[in-house]
């Protein structure tokens, strides 16, 4: 026994294929009218208000309210297309649509849809025989070559009037992180600044981290800087088990107090041992350790996220280190220059002047958040491409 709710309907057999053949058509049309040079944005507004403006096929199936099984198929093919290659999203899915409506007319001629399944599954690897015989080899160093791909990738889209600048910065950030493993484009970090014209948009061949120096009697930039990436806290470590300090007397309090600051003085000449100027620490830094940094002249910034710190290592050469006594001048990198910037009206810690940077970030600049936003799917799209 199948129990429904009254608004379900149930339909099988001629009537099921149409229904779902019907659903995926309506979403690839959903989208159709973006594609190519001369495609429209959509403009698409949740339930809370939120606003997005783009004619990027995989964002606007992402923000539609699907439920349809047979039309989701059809943004799967989407993101499918998004994961392997980067771009082309509309293109597969409206070529998606179009094969159900020729097989919508076959059915109709009474050919069997398994027969038509194994049609298309023999015209897909005639198609792709064509393809690799017209396909041509693209290297490293054809510059040109890949900045054309990456202009490719931005065609139709917001950033397509600033498209020559933009495809130079994501061909020199992919070839930046290149490495002996490949091309791992989460080494390439995206900021995006509310207020300026896109072609200001710019590369950095360095790290910017969305932080501030912790204390305003550190210096604002640091040159030719040793950087200490910590993984922890620069703070009294606490017991495991809870406990019960009791004191009879105002000097041991004092003495409690001495202690705490001794350890956090030790920790802080240890970091001015090594020689370290600058340190990213991934959790707090004890007010009174940011006071003994600050006399050292230490840079120091707290709470960087996990991922920053993996970029630093990788931009800088250094290691990060959970316990802060194991760091030795070994496990230091080093960058020309350590700054903290204005950059959009906010202040952030640019890491720059690094020797074979392997971790970069492009600045996206453009005149409203929408268009920033619509330059950044331009960019993802592009470097999907070229890392292909």
């Amino acid at each position: 026994m199948i129990v429904l709710s009254e608004e379900s309907q149930r339909t099988s057999g001629k009537d099921a294929q149409n229904m779902n053949i019907t659903a995926g058509k309506a979403v690839a049309e959903s989208v159709r009218t973006t594609l190519g040079p001369k495609g429209m944005d959509k403009m698409l507004v949740d339930s809370g208000g939120s606003v997005v403006v783009t004619n990027d096929g995989v964002t606007i199936l992402k923000e539609m309210d699907i439920d349809h099984p047979a039309a989701n198929m059809i943004v799967e093919v989407s993101e499918t297309q998004e994961e392997e290659v980067g771009d082309g999203t509309t293109s597969a899915v409206v070529v998606a649509g179009e094969l159900l409506d020729q097989a919508e007319e076959l059915l109709d001629q009474d050919i069997h849809a398994t027969t038509l399944a194994q049609g298309y599954r023999q015209a897909a690897e005639k198609a792709k025989e064509i393809l690799e015989e017209e396909a041509i080899d693209v290297s490293a160093d054809d510059y040109d070559t890949l900045v054309e791909i990456a202009e490719t990738a931005m065609t139709g889209k917001g950033a397509e009037n600033s498209k020559d600048l933009l495809a130079e910065l994501v061909v020199d950030a992919v070839l930046a992180v290149q490495d002996d493993d490949g091309i791992d484009t989460e080494n390439v970090s995206v900021e995006k600044v509310v207020g300026s014209s896109i072609d200001q948009s710019e590369l950095v061949e360095g790290v910017i981290v969305d932080k501030e120096r912790v204390d305003e009697n550190m210096p604002f930039a640091v040159e030719d800087a040793d950087v200490a990436l910590f993984d922890g806290a620069i703070e009294v470590k606490e017991t495991e088990i809870d406990a019960e300090v009791n004191v009879t007397d105002p000097d041991q309090l004092q003495q409690f107090l001495d202690q705490e600051e001794e350890q956090l003085r030790e920790m802080v000449d240890h970091l001015k041992g090594i020689g370290a100027d600058v340190v990213f620490v991934g959790d707090g830094i004890d007010d009174m350790a940011q006071h003994y940094l600050a006399q050292e002249g230490i840079l120091a910034v707290r709470r960087a996220k996990s991922g920053d710190l993996k970029r630093l290592a990788r931009a800088t050469g250094g290691r990060v280190v959970s316990n802060l006594d194991d760091i030795e001048s070994d496990d230091l990198g080093f960058a020309g220059s350590v700054a903290q910037k204005d950059i959009g009206g906010d202040e952030r810690i640019f890491v720059e002047d690094v020797e074979e940077a392997k971790s970069v970030t492009l600045i996206l600049r453009g005149g409203t958040e929408h268009v920033v936003d619509e330059v950044e799917r331009a960019i993802e799209d592009s470097l999907g491409v070229v890392r292909t």
